[in-house]
């Protein structure tokens, strides 16, 4: 058995940016000179520049990893051993995000529109046209479109497709420190189609309740709903703890209640490291999961940051996506280790290092040789990732 020993320093060091204004001087006529001098006038206020409602954001990433497995895809005997970066040995581009968000003070609307390999995979539940699946769908490209009423300074309402409140990382590149995903990722929801509601009690205190359409999909397959909730508690200064739970009946013709809870926490123990920490357990009529992963990140220099995910994901069961060829539950145990380079304030250079193990209770094998065979129970990719964002 490997060992793998890892040290990780620093993390992400705050900035603190200041701004000191200088009022405008009144001015002075030569005329009378001592008759001002006797009754200065006050000094106009400095009118700030509006805020522009209308923001643009956005990102474009690429990457190519080496599997050392002598393949050409990362994938295995279910087609989710990794669910984002699946193509090895070639150069792609992963996603193109383009981001709208227009805000005032009562109402914000979120147009996210990805496109590309991981853009389509991110999405895969919106096949479904009006028109006929033949002709292909523009919900394909469609990563988030909400709206958020602001009732009250507490209390907000969203209503439209956003993502899911399950689970540490997120689809997008630039935020995640590790750039390829985690298996809880890959088997947890990506997004939900409904309403939620956000109530911010207090600065350690929120929770949010929701009701959706179901998982992965803008169009619901039965008449029961999805129902998501989340409780947030910040202990401490830099401690945040997040509660969550997703569940909706995905069954046809029989029932099939499918459930997700989930804690995700993290802690900035210095302004150099982060300490992060995801759990989860879900079910269904199939069998049941569950994992953890640690994420420990720390700044190293000014440009460069070094973190590692360390996890355990056991669906042994059967009862979500990652199996083996027979249908049968699987375990699999990685780590990956990623760098952070910022190369420009809009460029990222992330070299990573990943190794996943695989087993199962038949023993059998999960991946493939470079002859096509499942020959392999684990397997080690190298390579990196450049992203810009803006």
């Amino acid at each position: 058995m490997k060992k793998v020993y890892l040290t990780i320093f620093g993390l992400v060091s705050t900035l603190a940016v200041s701004a000191t204004e200088n009022p405008t001087k009144p001015s002075k006529s030569e005329k009378n000179q001592a008759q001002k001098e006797a009754n200065v006038e006050t000094p106009k206020a400095v009118v700030e520049e509006a805020k522009n409602p209308l923001t643009f954001s956005g990102y474009v990433d690429t990457y190519y990893f080496a599997n050392f497995n002598g393949v050409q895809s990362n994938l295995g005997a279910s087609g989710f051993e990794r669910i984002f970066d699946q193509k090895a040995n070639n150069f792609q581009v992963g996603l193109a995000q383009l981001k709208t968000t227009y805000s005032t003070d009562k109402v914000t609307g979120v147009i996210d529109l990805t496109f590309g390999n991981h853009g389509d995979l991110g999405n895969y539940g919106n096949p479904i046209s009006p028109v006929g699946a033949e002709f292909g769908s523009t919900g394909f490209a469609i990563k988030q479109a909400y709206l958020t009423w602001k009732m009250t300074d507490k209390v907000s309402l969203t209503g439209g497709q956003y993502g899911t409140n399950v689970g540490y990382e997120v689809i997008d590149a630039p935020v995640n420190f590790n750039y390829s995903l985690s298996n809880m990722f890959g088997n947890g929801p990506f997004y939900h189609t409904g309403v939620k509601l956000d109530v911010a009690a207090s600065d350690k205190f929120a929770f949010m309740l929701g009701i959706t359409n179901g998982l992965d999909s803008k169009d619901d397959n039965n008449k029961a709903k999805g129902f998501q909730g989340q409780i947030t508690i910040k202990p401490v200064d830099g401690w945040s703890v997040y509660l969550n739970y997703f569940g909706s009946d995905e069954g046809v013709d029989e029932k099939n209640m499918t459930s997700w809870f989930d804690l995700t926490t993290s802690y900035q123990v210095t302004e150099k490291m982060l300490i992060g920490l995801n759990a989860v357990t879900g079910k269904n009529t199939t069998g049941s999961w569950g994992g953890a992963a640690l994420y420990l990140n720390g700044k190293v220099s000014d440009k460069f940051s070094l973190g590692t995910r360390i996890e355990y994901f056991d669906n042994s069961k059967g009862g979500i996506y990652l199996v083996d060829a027979d249908g049968a539950g699987v375990s699999t145990t990685g780590i990956t280790l990623t760098g952070n380079y910022d190369v420009s304030p809009n460029l990222k250079f992330k070299p990573e290092y990943r190794f996943d193990s695989y087993k199962n209770a038949a023993g059998t094998f999960q991946l493939y040789d470079k002859d096509g065979g499942l020959t392999k129970k684990s397997q080690s990719t190298l390579g990196a990732a450049l992203i810009f964002y803006f």
